[in-house]
């Protein structure tokens, strides 16, 4: 898969050091946002457009209606992260913590996150419209609700109790992750996977259908079944 991620470092492109992503209606553009510790970031209807944002430590994050194109997110941790009703375009997250984060009723195009920390994450509603990668993050006990991931790619990452939901999966790239605690095995119609994977979602099909061994019971006996005799 080829990502269309942008170039802050081409020659003739000048990004503004700001103290704030509040900008007027226009939103912010060409901008570079760095280091700050902030209590709340709230941004409704607004965009970022062309900047970097590096090593943002926010406690709570809310972002109703905003659009990201053309932005690399590095470094950040982004606490109790809210996103609704968001366009994400040509966007890379890059060593960002985001655990808990919830993403609803969003599309993202573009994008790639690259080592993030998405543990006990929910997107719902969230649709690939372009191509998405996730490579080498952990999305334990991670939640994908009702979402199109037709095409996206999940390599390298730690999926122990990823669970998947109603949704498009068709194309969903699953090779080189360990599936056997996955959850919701049977909406992961038409994914694609290694040979060597079968065992694994065979594994997590058992896990979630909590069946019990035979050999396992007390006594291990059909109590109907006589056991031969011989004289």
């Amino acid at each position: 898969m080829t990502l269309d991620l942008p170039n802050l470092d081409e020659p003739g492109l000048y990004l503004s050091n700001v103290q704030s992503l509040e900008g007027g209606r226009g939103g912010v553009q060409a901008f570079r946002y760095a280091d700050a510790d902030v209590r709340a970031l709230d941004l409704t209807d607004s965009q970022l457009v062309t900047g970097r944002i590096t090593a943002l430590r926010a406690a709570s994050v809310h972002f109703e209606g905003l659009r990201l194109h053309s932005i690399e997110i590095d470094g950040c941790q982004l606490a109790s992260a809210c996103w609704r009703d968001c366009k994400i375009s040509r966007v890379r997250f890059r060593d960002c913590k985001m655990m808990g984060a919830a993403l609803t009723a969003s599309s993202m195009d573009n994008v790639l996150f690259e080592n993030c920390k998405l543990d006990y994450a929910t997107f719902e509603n969230v649709r690939a419209t372009g191509p998405v990668v996730f490579s080498e993050c952990v999305l334990t006990e991670t939640s994908f609700i009702d979402c199109d991931l037709s095409g996206v790619v999940l390599d390298s990452c730690a999926m122990r109790l990823t669970g998947f939901t109603r949704g498009q999966y068709r194309g969903l790239d699953l090779r080189g992750n360990d599936l056997s605690t996955v959850r919701g095995v049977p909406a992961l119609a038409k994914v694609i996977i290694d040979r060597a994977q079968r065992t694994e979602l065979t594994e997590a099909l058992l896990g979630e259908l909590d069946v019990t061994y035979g050999e396992d019971l007390e006594g291990n006996r059909r109590p109907w079944k006589r056991e031969p005799t011989w004289d």
